[in-house]
C-alpha cells in the first residue's frame, strides 16, 4: 500500500469537502442543520441507536449533495448552456437528494417528536 497515494487522495477528498461548505448553499443548510440536530440530541439526551441512525442519514444526505453536486458540475462542464436534457438529469440528481433528505428529516421527527412533546 502506497501511503503516499493515500494521503494525497485524502487531501482531494478533502479539498472537495471544502469546495462544497464554502460554495454550495443546500450543503451549507444541510451543514447548518446538521449541527442543530446534533445540539437538540445533547439537549434531549437521544439513545445511543438514535444517534448511530442520525449519523448514517447525515452520511448519506451528505454523500447525495455531493454527487448532486458533481454531477451538476460535470454537466455544466460537457454542456456549459442550457439544454433540455442536461436539465433533466439535473433535476433527477437533485430529486434524489430531496428523496434523502425527505426520509432523514421525517425519521429526525420520529426520533424527536416524543421526547419534545
Amino acid at each position: 500500500m502506497n501511503f503516499k497515494k493515500l494521503i494525497k487522495s485524502f487531501s482531494f477528498a478533502f479539498k472537495g469537502l471544502i469546495s462544497l461548505l464554502k460554495s454550495e448553499n443546500n450543503f451549507q443548510f444541510h451543514f447548518a442543520t446538521m449541527i442543530l440536530v446534533i445540539a437538540c440530541g445533547f439537549v434531549f439526551k437521544i439513545t445511543q441507536t438514535d444517534w448511530y441512525i442520525i449519523l448514517i442519514l447525515f452520511a448519506l444526505v451528505f454523500s447525495a449533495e455531493a454527487f448532486n453536486t458533481g454531477l451538476e458540475k460535470l454537466c455544466d462542464f460537457v454542456h456549459p448552456e442550457h439544454h433540455q436534457k442536461i436539465g433533466i438529469i439535473k433535476d433527477i440528481a437533485a430529486a434524489g437528494v430531496l428523496i434523502v433528505a425527505t426520509v432523514a428529516a421525517i425519521i429526525g421527527l420520529l426520533i424527536f417528536y416524543p421526547k419534545v412533546f
